[in-house]
């Protein structure tokens, strides 16, 4: 069998995880990683440094002392020097630490999950009219697993032009759920900003996750917890303009999860050196994009 096929493992986690109380469950450990109880928080950190080989070399705050709570260790800012971005403007670059799930065409509105697990941008999205603007277009998936640094920063330049939060479940997103539970990332709770770039719209999503489950931005602030159960999205314009830079924040989750970019078609060249399943860090080039005169509509 291969390794992007649901095992039977896979498919008996999948089916557990369905008859969890994911939301409650996630907004009870997220009060956890908040509480600021000295012997607990260090038990907490150092439990997690052993366990996921933690190095905090590169953070901005490198003692683990420094750091009032779990969530805000695990949230943790980088040197500013961490991750430089490319040299050339024209390229898009990865959002976060983490490991390429898929990548690559957007066939017909469908989006690959994994072997055999296909969705559409409408049901990621929410908005069948935002959704037809990124048909035939480009996408990737990227994984945050909990060793990553988990702020999400601009993989390329652009104008904040809407953003919503869709509720949904917190299943977990890992390699062996996303194998086994069909429309996983359409189904999960999920923050998604819109920007207009030099190369056109680009879509940037924020997958939510079980435990936890925590999804913040640098314009909203804490958009979850609390997790609704409404299905109907929440959509919202920006009061003022608000411009980010290629590299400068926009969001950090509270433990694990899943950022997806998405392009209109024509926009994006993935570089060829990327791979499905291989490792990438922030300010990693992805994709080069057409210089600002071949703008997509």
């Amino acid at each position: 069998m291969s390794e992007f096929e649901a095992t039977t493992g896979d498919r008996a986690f999948a089916l557990l995880q369905q008859c969890l109380p994911t939301r409650a469950f996630s907004a009870l450990m997220y009060r956890v990683a908040e509480w600021r109880n000295p012997r607990f928080k260090r038990a907490l950190i150092s439990w997690f440094m052993r366990s996921y080989r933690i190095d905090l070399g590169e953070a901005e705050f490198e003692r683990a002392e420094s750091y009032d709570s779990f969530n805000q260790f695990f949230t943790r800012a980088l040197k500013s020097d961490a991750r430089p971005q490319p040299q050339d403007a024209l390229l898009l670059s990865s959002p976060v630490d983490g490991t390429m799930s898929q990548f690559g065409t957007i066939r017909d509105g469908a989006l690959i999950q994994a072997k055999g697990r296909d969705y559409t941008v409408a049901e990621l999205l929410a908005d069948d009219e935002l959704a037809a603007r990124f048909w035939d277009g480009s996408f990737c998936t990227i994984y945050l697993a909990p060793h990553n640094y988990h702020r999400v920063h601009m993989p390329f330049g652009g104008r904040l032009t809407r953003w919503s939060y869709i509720p949904g479940r917190l299943f977990s997103v890992n390699p062996s759920t996303a194998r086994a539970l069909p429309k996983l990332f359409a189904r999960n709770e999920r923050m998604v900003a819109c920007f207009q770039t030099d190369f056109g719209p680009m879509a940037v999503v924020m997958v939510g996750a079980m435990i936890v489950g925590g999804i913040e931005t640098v314009w909203g602030g804490r958009i979850t917890p609390p997790h609704r159960r409404d299905p109907e999205p929440l959509v919202y314009q920006p009061m003022q303009p608000l411009d980010l830079a290629r590299g400068e924040e926009l969001g950090r989750f509270h433990l694990g999860s899943t950022v997806i970019l998405l392009a209109p078609a024509g926009a994006l060249r993935w570089l060829p050196q990327l791979a499905a399943g291989a490792g990438l860090r922030l300010g990693e080039p992805l994709a080069a994009t057409p210089p600002k005169n071949n703008v997509v509509a």
